[in-house]
């Protein structure tokens, strides 16, 4: 055998070393992965983390179905701010010969503040009507303070379930959602590959452990509050020039983009929508201030800004539209001017340049809640850039638009910024069966007649009036809180809402609930697996008195939507109105298992725990629904209550106190308050309370009483007796009032004779 080369021979034994390192090296690599994938592992297996999935499998009554995933907006939201999607159900395979639609967007596209009557909702009833021989399944995706980065993921989803149709209603919340640059859920307008990196680390559970670490170790976890709509975002207001907003175009592109492109490769056709927002009737929330002009250059746009008020005020709209002008030219971006400048022209019937200017106002909104010009601008040319005969792009803005007195949307469409009123959703959800029309699959055959009108519509939807009264008190509410407390407009807004409330509640005779419920059963026994149409039943039976029926129907509905934590709770909130408090309670808790983050149910059974005597119980229920809503009155108002069962008389003062500070147009906690001080003897401090609480609360007899023995007490008798006096007008069987006001009338003759 012929020996080696001594050059090799000298070589061969060196090589065994590089292999070693090479394989520790490879070792040293895939160990971090290994220890990483062990882990997540054994965090699924240990039942730890959420499921990032928006959709989740049931089997309801021996059908496989996908439900909505409530922990799904995890991702996007921290716990205690996040939204949910609404409850839905699609079966896991859809059946032969039916048309899937699904719905994309945010609380517009949702339906709020009721979906059972939103523009989905329309568009379900215009095709039930006109299509009455082919099967809509209408899956409306949407949900509250969602952006393009939450629906991505949603159509990605949905991209694999047999979509028929994708309609796309988005844009409202870019700025202020997730990833925004007004947004108050974490880091402000990040580049896309962050915001994709985060929210796929998100999807592991590891993700999920470390993010949960981090949050606990810097703090946020006990910095953190609940929800509390639109107000958390008072002090997040953004300049129309600040380059973050650049980032939130660039993202919603992308976004869109993509979202698109997922529907065309599942086969679906789209119907692509531009945004409408109520321009006319809806003032800017914040204007941002030119922080480059002199103070004498600042001076004079205030004095511009004056005079257009003052001549606005007197009718003189030429001038004030002059001085308007004046003003834009020292602060062009301020949005309260450039509304200001759009209402004069306006009533100078000068539309096109009002509807300029009033676009504007929204456009440089430093609390932008609407869709701008530059968001509709870009997805009119991502219809451009992806234009085909299965992507169509209906102009939602411009059409809802046209169909107002002045061509510009207004309070005819919208309760307020962006949600829609009856007429809106009815306005819309028609033009989307109009678009969805020249889409639908060759075996869809129309009945032969036109689209159904309003008022088939509202028979078909179950909306009654007691239907609509509940949602016109619950905007209302909405209305009285910031930001839309502050718009000008505000006042006129909420009594227009009264006055409709007050039209409607003549129209609730008992003949009218009776013909509105024998429609409602003739339309369930028609679409007996509609769970919408079910809940406005039951709504409708608990706000006509009928509880016990509405109960039983709140029971059916459980049966179809076994997720849904809704019945439970309004069952138990039905069963503590009639003192069932232990059927109550076990309503209520079971809401609370599905929906933890539900404050109301954590509410509700401290009601019902305290109504029992069960103080200290009660107390740990209230406690949670504080943590979670911390600027709540009516919640820190009964933990007083309670403290004061459980003689803790300064921790329900101190609870009075805040209650007052945080709702101070309510007489209650300056009542118990007044309570209180009246017991600790500090005599001065009650009377002022309990003169809250009766010019507060003017029609309450038991607040002038109290009053009145506060004044009686300190020998105020003619005050007092004025109280009494109306007490006993308000309530004439008041017995202690009549019994006070003869007593201080003695004391008052007896006092004058020394």
């Amino acid at each position: 055998m012929k020996p080696k080369p001594k050059s090799q021979r000298a070589t061969a034994p060196a090589s065994r070393p590089g292999r070693r390192l090479w394989l520790f090296r490879l070792t040293a690599l895939c160990l971090p992965l290994l220890l990483l994938a062990a882990l997540e592992t054994g965090l699924r297996l240990g039942g730890y983390g959420f499921d990032p999935h928006f959709f989740k499998p049931l089997n309801i009554g021996g059908q496989d179905y996908l439900i909505d995933n409530p922990d799904f907006s995890y991702s996007f939201f921290p716990r205690e701010t996040a939204r949910n999607p609404g409850e839905l159900r699609m079966r896991a395979v859809k059946p032969p010969g039916t048309v899937r639609i699904f719905v994309f967007g945010e609380s517009a596209a949702m339906g709020d503040p009721e979906p059972a009557y939103g523009p989905a909702r329309y568009l379900e009833a215009q095709l039930r009507w006109k299509y009455p021989n082919t099967k809509f399944e209408i899956v409306n995706t949407a949900f509250t303070a969602i952006n393009s980065h939450v629906i991505l993921p949603i159509a990605r989803e949905c991209a694999r379930e047999s979509g028929d149709l994708w309609i796309l209603y988005l844009g409202n919340n870019e700025m202020v959602g997730p990833f925004g640059a007004a947004t108050v859920f974490g880091r402000q307008a990040p580049p896309l590959p962050y915001v994709r990196v985060a929210t796929a680390i998100q999807r592991a559970r590891t993700g999920q452990l470390f993010t949960a670490l981090a949050r606990k170790i810097s703090g946020q976890t006990a910095k953190s509050t609940a929800w509390g709509g639109m107000q958390m975002f008072l002090d997040r207001q953004i300049a129309p020039d600040n380059p973050l907003k650049e980032n939130v175009y660039r993202n919603f592109q992308s976004n869109l983009d993509d979202i698109l492109r997922a529907g065309l490769r599942s086969g679906a056709r789209i119907v692509l929508n531009t945004v409408a927002v109520n321009l006319k009737d809806c003032p800017p929330f914040a204007s941002s201030t030119n922080l480059t002009l002199t103070p004498a250059e600042r001076a004079r746009f205030e004095q511009f800004y004056a005079e257009a008020e003052r001549n606005a005020a007197g009718s003189n709209f030429v001038a004030a539209a002059r001085s308007c002008a004046a003003a834009a030219q020292l602060d062009p971006h301020c949005a309260a001017l450039q509304y200001l400048w759009g209402e004069n022209l306006l009533r100078q019937n000068d539309i096109p340049e009002a509807r300029e200017h009033l676009q504007l106002a929204c456009d440089d909104d430093a609390l932008p809640f609407r869709a701008d010009s530059r968001l509709n601008g870009l997805i009119r040319s991502a219809d451009q850039k992806l234009a085909g005969d299965r992507l169509v792009l209906f102009d939602a803005a411009q059409a809802l638009a046209a169909g107002t007195p002045d061509g510009i949307c207004c309070r005819e469409t919208f309760y307020e910024h962006v949600h829609f009123d009856f007429d809106g959703a009815y306005r819309l959800g028609l033009a989307w069966a109009q678009q969805v029309e020249r889409l639908l699959p060759a075996g869809a055959a129309a009945e032969g007649r036109g689209w159904a009108s309003p008022e088939d519509c509202v028979r078909r939807l179950g909306l009654t009036d007691w239907n609509r009264e509940l949602i016109f008190t619950h905007m209302l509410g909405r209305l009285r809180l910031p930001p839309f407390s502050s718009q000008p407009n505000n006042a006129g807004l909420m009594q227009d809402l009264r006055t409709r409330i007050s039209r409607l509640q003549a129209q609730m005779t008992p003949a009218a609930a009776a013909t509105a419920e024998n429609n409602f059963k003739q339309i369930i026994q028609k679409w007996p697996e509609d769970f919408l149409l079910d809940e406005n039943f039951a709504l409708f039976l608990q706000a006509t008195g009928d509880l016990t029926q509405s109960v039983a129907e709140w029971r059916r509905i459980h049966e179809l939507m076994p997720q849904d934590y809704l019945p439970d709770f309004q069952i138990g909130r039905m069963l503590g109105a009639r003192q069932q408090w232990t059927e109550a309670e076990t309503d209520l808790r079971l809401a609370a298992q599905l929906r933890p983050g539900l404050t109301e149910a954590w509410f509700e059974l401290g009601n019902v725990l305290a109504s029992q005597g069960k103080f200290e119980a009660a107390l740990a229920d209230y406690k949670v629904a504080r943590a979670q809503r911390p600027q709540d009155a009516q919640t820190i108002l009964r933990i007083g209550l309670v403290q004061a069962r459980l003689n803790r008389h300064a921790e329900a003062s101190e609870c009075y106190r805040e209650a007052s500070r945080l709702e101070p147009e309510n007489w209650e906690p300056h009542f118990e308050l007044g309570g209180e001080l009246d017991a600790a003897g500090q005599l001065d401090s009650a009377r002022e309370e309990f003169a809250a609480a009766a010019r507060l609360n003017p029609g309450n007899a038991r607040a002038h009483f109290n009053f009145g023995v506060l004044l009686a007490k300190q020998g105020r008798y003619v005050e007092a007796e004025r109280e009494f006096a109306e007490a006993l007008r308000l309530d004439p069987g008041y017995q202690n009032a009549g019994d006070s006001l003869a007593k201080v009338r003695l004391l008052r003759q007896h006092s004058t004779k020394n």
